[in-house]
């Protein structure tokens, strides 16, 4: 329950093909999250996805701050020379005050969001995918690797919430 969908691998070489797939992935998110959990009472909301697990309310905040952090880590990638980025405590974050709101606020942040972002990653040169941040745990990453990083992150949380409202039967 933990990884649904597996941690991320990249499976052969990174393509222009590849890379079209994963912004595609990362457009559509904000919708199938929408759609996910559209339906869900505050009861639904405020219950971990697993034992330990983040509520659904704060896995739809959570991807929200994660992906803002993605999108200054593109820009950063795209206008510095290996930025170090500053990694966060996304676990204490999840605790914060603001993670209580209302999924909606973080819905439509993502769909803003996700507009900007998409378009600044199909606006992409082959150079541009292969400039590079470092993150100092995880050591120097590629534009095009962090797409698919991306990519995986939301369908990953995405899993999370539809394989609970599954089991639950929701």
């Amino acid at each position: 329950m933990k990884y649904p969908i597996g941690q991320f691998q990249i499976h052969g070489e990174i393509t222009d093909s590849v890379t079209n797939d994963w912004i595609n992935e990362i457009e559509d998110l904000p919708r199938l999250v929408r759609d996910a959990v559209k339906d869900l009472h505050h009861e639904q909301l405020d219950t971990p996805y697993r034992e330990g697990g983040w509520t659904v309310r704060q896995v739809v905040h959570h991807l929200a701050d994660s992906h803002m952090n993605a999108y200054v880590r593109f820009k950063l990638a795209l206008t510095e020379e290996k930025p170090v980025i500053k990694p966060y405590y996304e676990e204490r974050w999840a605790e914060l005050p603001d993670y209580e709101l209302p999924i909606d606020i973080s819905l439509s942040l993502l769909e803003a969001l996700h507009k900007r972002w998409t378009n600044l990653l199909r606006s992409l040169a082959p150079v541009e995918m292969k400039k590079t941040f470092v993150h100092p745990d995880s050591g120097e990453v590629s534009v095009d690797k962090n797409i698919g990083i991306y990519a995986w992150h939301g369908r990953h949380h995405l899993a999370h919430i539809t394989s609970l409202c599954n089991r639950k039967g929701w």
